[in-house]
């Protein structure tokens, strides 16, 4: 499996970094996920743009241009024999003497590898999931992709300790995303989930549920929405790149809904399967 660290292509075993680099000391940088479907990246023009927002968030200058970054990519997902892929993208302001302050004169670290793209069976979504809910006691700026995601981590594992997949978070009594998925809720048959904001971080996936919302009549709102409508859901539902829509079937211990994957979850994922057939796989 290939990687690329500051501008060479190497084995992903090969690939090492001073233990002085700011990312690993301080967690100071960010990162970027793309998913590529049959060797072509998705969405890359957004994904870029997404990683411009990180990095002007912590005030660092982006090392390539988007097509040199584009390029990057292309050369890396070629390297690789499988073809649906996950590539990671790291960028941190790189090796210097430790101290808090910003270093002069120092390059960034740039670090992408990529791995099989898995997501969730039939099977699975079928079955449905269970969540917890967790207190988001994260900083105040989520819509960074920042690489410390310590509290994530947490959460997540939170999750995993009661045997669950995810780790729904509320903040002040509203819902803002799960540790690493976003979340919606179907109520009356609306569906809703939060707008984007600095409190949380919208995911592709996210994107595309919207659109395909829009486009085939199905009604959403995008607003706040209260811990008591979370738990009272007919529907909820976590989703990312590598779980698609995955129902949440029993948050808290307690069903969702009838305890079973609701209609609207099945007929949005029919409908996201045929959009990856028809333009993520075109």
């Amino acid at each position: 499996m290939n990687a690329y660290l500051n501008g060479r292509f190497l084995p992903l075993a090969d690939a090492k970094v001073s233990v002085l680099d700011r990312g690993f000391v301080f967690g100071d940088g960010v990162y970027e996920l793309v998913p590529v479907y049959s060797k072509k990246p998705f969405r890359l023009d957004e994904h870029l743009r997404r990683l411009q927002g990180s990095l002007d968030g912590i005030r660092l200058t982006n090392p390539h241009a988007p097509d040199a970054w584009r390029e990057l990519i292309l050369q890396l997902v070629a390297r690789q024999d499988f073809a649906d892929q996950s590539v990671y993208i790291q960028v941190t302001r790189g090796v210097a003497p430790r101290d808090h302050a910003f270093p002069a004169g120092v390059s960034p670290t740039v670090f992408m590898f990529t791995q099989p793209l898995v997501t969730a069976t039939p099977e699975q979504k079928a079955a449905g999931v269970c969540a917890v809910t967790a207190v988001d006691n994260r900083w105040l700026r989520c819509n960074i992709k920042a690489i410390s995601l310590l509290a994530n981590v947490l959460m997540r594992q939170q999750a995993v300790d009661s045997g669950c997949a995810e780790a729904v978070m509320l903040r002040d009594g509203f819902l803002t995303e799960g540790a690493a998925s976003n979340i919606f809720v179907v109520k009356e048959g609306v569906l809703l989930t939060p707008p984007p904001s600095s409190l949380m971080l919208t995911g592709v996936t996210y994107d595309v549920v919207l659109e395909l919302a829009a486009a085939h009549g199905i009604a959403h709102e995008v607003r706040a929405i209260a811990e008591a409508e979370v738990r009272s859901a007919d529907e909820l539902w976590m989703t990312s790149s590598t779980k698609e829509i995955m129902p949440i079937v029993k948050l808290d211990d307690a069903p969702v809904g009838a305890g079973v994957p609701g209609p609207l979850a099945r007929q949005m994922d029919a409908l996201y399967q045929a959009f990856k057939h028809q333009v993520m796989r075109a």
